[in-house]
């Protein structure tokens, strides 16, 4: 929202309101240019965590699947072999599973940081940019 230092100082009376209409329109121009710009830049931001949740939601189905694997291994070597080797199996597994675990957890944090994916600062300077406006104008 601009302060009343943006605007520029009270001229003349004799101004025609063809030229009050051309400064007014101006500078709701360039407003909307300036809250074009901070709309973007927040979509960014909340664009770069999406793309952090999704790399460590990636992340965690790379190993959840080596976790599938190991499980599996350790279902083998269960069978096959006496307690200390399935043992040591089952505990490399469960841990593949705690990385999984964490992993999934802090994607789903990053992607929920980034929702909702509408600009809300912009949407927020714009409302009260526009109700500045309206005050102004009941004067």
């Amino acid at each position: 929202m601009s302060t009343s230092a943006d605007y520029p100082p009270p001229r003349e009376a004799e101004e025609s309101v063809g030229e009050l209409v051309k400064q007014a329109s101006e500078q709701i121009s360039r407003l909307m240019r300036q809250e074009l710009r901070l709309a973007q830049a927040e979509m960014q931001q909340k664009g770069k965590r999406f793309g952090l949740g999704g790399g460590l939601l990636g992340g965690a189905g790379v190993v959840g699947f080596v976790a599938l694997q190991a499980m599996a291994a350790t279902a083998i070597v269960a069978l096959d072999l006496v307690w200390p080797l399935w043992l040591a199996a089952l505990v490399v597994t469960g841990l593949l599973l705690v990385v999984t675990a964490v992993l999934a957890a802090v994607g789903k944090k990053q992607v929920g940081r980034a929702t909702p994916a509408a600009p809300e600062q912009a949407i927020h300077s714009v409302k009260a940019d526009m109700a500045e406006i309206k005050e102004r104008a009941r004067r």
